[in-house]
């Protein structure tokens, strides 16, 4: 049997007032913008394309940041910052609100899993790049 991974890209975007963009999605709450990289796609293009369907923002990527892996799940989550250069924010299926907020507040907003933790680790640029193994 073929190993089944699932690769997933995220980027935290900060505006140039130093705020974060989160989304709020109906499963996990307020979390930064990423998803599941397609075939044939790259990760920097998928945390873009992830980035402007889910939050209306277009970004550019401007660092990549490192991974988790989730090793139970054989779920790799690659992370990277970005800022925005275009687009409006629009909520979509996968966001029920989206926004712009001050680092602490949205590092407080963020609950679900550790997420808050991939944030933190993306914000802290003497870590870069970080490879962090997790059990669930």
């Amino acid at each position: 049997m073929l190993p089944k991974h699932f690769i997933s890209a995220a980027a935290i975007v900060l505006n140039e007032h130093n705020e974060i963009l989160l989304i709020k999605g109906p499963d996990r709450g307020w979390e930064m913008p990423g998803g599941v990289v397609e075939e044939g796609e790259s990760l920097r293009q998928a945390a873009i394309r992830e980035t402007k369907e889910e939050s209306g923002i277009e970004i550019e990527v401007t660092t990549f940041c490192g991974i988790f892996q989730n090793v139970p799940q054989s779920i790799c989550n690659t992370l990277f910052l970005g800022r925005p250069v275009g687009g409006q924010l629009t909520t979509s299926p996968e966001s029920l609100e989206v926004g712009f907020f001050p680092i602490e507040a949205a590092l407080e907003m963020v609950t679900w899993g550790n997420f808050r933790q991939r944030i933190e680790y993306c914000l802290q640029e003497e870590r870069h790049p970080f490879y962090v193994e997790f059990q669930l």
